[in-house]
């Protein structure tokens, strides 16, 4: 990633324009050298600003020098970028405005199933990311397995081993408890995990140069007297928006603004890493999961190099924030010192910068009792709004899923003429809101019962449930989302 340097001139100086009213006057010049990705912004300008600014005042009046734009959207993650993306195949230009000084390179990977698939094929970057990342399709039981080797051995002359590439569940020991094959259940099932990384690069270089402004963090929202949407950024740069969409994340100020509450903290906490293997990963394309008492693990290959793996363990509390890569990988291997010895591999083999820690949290849309989706000309977007755990690996699913469904609506709105923007806002969160809500509570159940740390309920997990109940179909029919594409 090209650095971009810049600079920042400021004198303030007090003018007393009444002993009551001091005023200040803000002489700014900010340069900034040419990044050589696209989505990197440069720019030069200069402003003079006098400011006055009464304590009690809660309306803005709009200002001549105020920047203006007809389309702001807080946030360049997933939901940011895909939404930027899609406005922009329909014609709609858009600016994104991102806090960090460049696009998220740390973290890990994300699971999509077929769901989110479809999604990118309909912004246009499905197979850009398709070639990058393994195709993973299934899960396998005892019985399965002796079939398996069997199938192995004749395939080896065959050449076509990758027909039978399986998820498997195993305990804490070792024992495989379930497998599945996801073609079997659901022929046109696609499972990948893609880095995070490469995910976000993708869709922004899919943007005009000049769509993300970094280091543009919000320091106050107001709604003006016209209607629109007044940003206030750290560095004092306003910008007053026709149409706000928020896609700025879990703790997003946008939701609070609109009434939404924090997130609730479901008591379980997660590791998650990128390991590299430099010289090729060993592992077939299969996921594995593996449950023990209030601890369980997973890990599966995203690439040829690349092997993404996670720890979700119980906790009363979030805990403190660590940052410090040494002990976020200490207290990781100490949840699973005992466990199959892949998971301390992996753990060992994990660069500083993709190894965190988080706690999961969620946000249940009671109906009749949560805020809307939007209010006015702003309007929520992915974990903005509807935060869930990873239990269904739908989080980025949902957020691709909403950014297509926003962006049809808008775009009708705008081009059409026979519907307002606040009315298209509403049928979005009207039709989103049936899907999200029943995935967001599935995803909480699911991850209450795989934690679960009674000695005699895990064993009955391990030895019935999960052996002989669980259904691979079923489990998967959320990822059934049609929708035309853009």
């Amino acid at each position: 990633m090209a650095s971009s340097s810049s600079t920042l001139l400021l004198v303030k100086s007090h003018i007393s324009l009444s002993s009551s009213n001091p005023t200040s006057l803000y002489f700014r010049r900010r340069t900034s050298s040419i990044p050589q990705q696209p989505w990197l912004r440069a720019e030069t300008r200069v402003r003079v600003r006098v400011r006055v600014r009464p304590i009690s005042l809660s309306i803005i009046n709009g200002r001549a020098d105020d920047r203006k734009e007809d389309i702001v959207i807080v946030g360049a993650g997933i939901a940011g970028l895909a939404t930027a993306v899609s406005l922009q195949r329909l014609g709609i230009r858009t600016l994104v405005l991102e806090q960090g000084e460049s696009l998220r390179t740390g973290g890990t990977s994300l699971t999509l199933f077929k769901n989110g698939w479809k999604a990118l094929d309909a912004i246009g970057v499905g197979n850009d990311l398709r070639t990058q990342f393994l195709e993973i399709q299934g899960f396998m039981d005892a019985v399965a397995e002796i079939m398996l080797k069997m199938l192995l051995l004749v395939d080896a002359f065959l050449g076509y081993l990758s027909r039978y590439q399986w998820m498997v569940i195993k305990s804490e020991d070792g024992r495989e408890l379930r497998s599945f094959r996801f073609k079997d259940e659901d022929e046109s099932q696609e499972v990948r995990a893609v880095e995070r990384r490469v995910l976000l690069e993708t869709l922004a270089s899919k943007l005009p140069p000049d769509a993300i402004s970094f280091s543009s963090k919000l320091a106050n929202i107001e709604r003006s007297e016209n209607g629109e949407t007044l940003l206030e950024l750290e560095d004092g740069i306003q910008i007053s928006a026709k149409i706000l969409i928020a896609c700025d994340g879990i703790r997003s100020p946008v939701a609070k603004l609109m009434g939404f509450p924090e997130p609730n903290y479901v008591g379980h906490c997660a590791f998650r890493g990128l390991a590299n293997f430099p010289e090729g990963q060993p592992f077939e394309p299969k996921v594995n999961y593996i449950y023990g008492k209030g601890v369980r693990a997973g890990y599966v290959p995203v690439s040829e190099t690349k092997v993404y793996w996670f720890i979700c363990f119980n906790s009363s509390s979030p805990g403190p924030k660590i940052t410090d890569p040494s002990i976020l990988r200490q207290q990781a291997e100490q949840l699973v010192r005992k466990w199959p010895t892949d998971l301390i591999n992996l753990i060992n083999l994990t660069p500083d910068d993709t190894i965190i820690r988080t706690s999961l949290v969620d946000r249940w849309l009671w109906p009749s009792i949560s805020p809307p989706a939007s209010t006015g000309s702003i309007v929520l977007v992915g974990d903005a709004w509807h935060p869930m755990t990873p239990n269904l690996g739908q989080g980025a699913c949902c957020a691709l899923e909403d950014s297509i469904v926003l962006t049809k609506k808008l775009a009708e709105a705008i081009k059409s003429k026979r519907t307002s923007v606040e009315d298209a806002f509403k049928a979005y969160g009207s039709e989103r809101w049936p899907r999200i809500f029943p995935l967001t509570v599935r995803a909480y159940l699911v991850g209450a019962l795989l934690q679960w740390d009674n000695p005699l309920i895990c064993a009955l997990r391990d030895n019935i449930v999960v052996p002989k109940l669980v259904r691979l179909g079923p489990v998967l029919e959320h990822t059934n989302f049609e929708f035309d594409p853009l």
